[in-house]
């Protein structure tokens, strides 16, 4: 594997015609990364991984400072998975220059996480279309845990005519039910125990909004649940039409539960 800091060498790259299978990342890599990462090598491609804690997408110096960090570790896994280039640059190699294609937020941007966090999806969506104007993959990999991140970045990829495909990839979940994500090594041994109830009741509330179809969908009941087990804090609780991206109504809508709330200060963010 090697290890790429400056644009210059990534430059060098793009003049051997090389065709890329992107992979963004912040570090503090786990199984959901690995995933992504086995399923981009399937595809024969040059795999290029990036490690990049981007400070515009968070809302608090607080919760930047806190992001987690291990660069040996990941660079350990990348290697164990074979990948071929690793890209660390630095704060002035990715904001240092003038970009091309004009930054689109879909209205999509103003529900959920983006009600809650002003700013966020701005910050992710142009870092990585300048990653992208940078590297100019073929492919880039997300995971759908970050659905909404996701859809917002199909939009301006297919708004500014991008020639890069993105490929979304299944949530990779412990035995537990709680998704693979880097914020867990925050969480102690008691919160992951509590973030498991928290989102087994949730996937309950799909089934049985299913099964005794519910045409008026509402949390109320559900939230009030989530209270009793001690979840203080909840940003949202919302069903999402996943063609429509509007909110669902029906039991007979093809429709997810998306949440996000707070255990002591850790964000957590899911969809069913």
């Amino acid at each position: 594997m090697k290890i790429i800091r400056q644009n210059k060498d990534i430059k060098k790259l793009l003049e051997k015609k090389y065709k890329f299978s992107f992979i963004p990342t912040m570090g503090g890599l786990h199984k959901g990364h690995e995933f992504l990462i086995k399923e981009a090598k399937r595809r024969k491609n040059r795999t290029m991984v990036s490690i990049f804690v981007n400070p515009k997408q968070f809302n608090s110096k607080t919760d930047f400072k806190s992001y987690p960090r291990n660069l040996k570790k990941d660079i350990k896994i990348l290697k164990r998975l074979k990948v071929d280039y690793l890209y660390i640059p630095s704060y002035r190699a990715i904001f240092s220059f003038k970009i091309k294609n004009k930054i689109y937020l879909d209205s999509f941007s103003s529900k959920l996480c983006g009600k809650f966090r002003p700013g966020h999806f701005k910050g992710v969506v142009n870092v990585v279309n300048r990653f992208l104007e940078l590297i100019s993959p073929k492919y880039l990999y997300l995971g759908n845990k970050d659905f909404q991140q996701l859809i917002l970045l199909k939009k301006h990829i297919k708004k500014n005519k991008i020639p890069t495909t993105i490929v979304s990839c299944n949530t990779i979940r412990m035995r537990n039910l709680l998704p693979y994500s880097t914020r867990n090594n925050n969480l102690s041994k008691k919160s992951i125990k509590l973030a498991s109830k928290v989102f087994n009741l949730i996937r309950k509330e799909k089934k049985l909004i299913k099964r005794k179809k519910v045409t008026r969908i509402n949390f109320l009941k559900l939230r009030k649940k989530l209270s009793y087990i001690g979840i203080k804090k909840i940003d949202y609780i919302k069903a999402i039409n996943l063609s429509t991206l509007k909110y669902a109504k029906k039991h007979n809508e093809r429709f997810n539960i998306f949440s996000a709330f707070y255990l002591n200060d850790v964000r957590l963010i899911d969809n069913f």
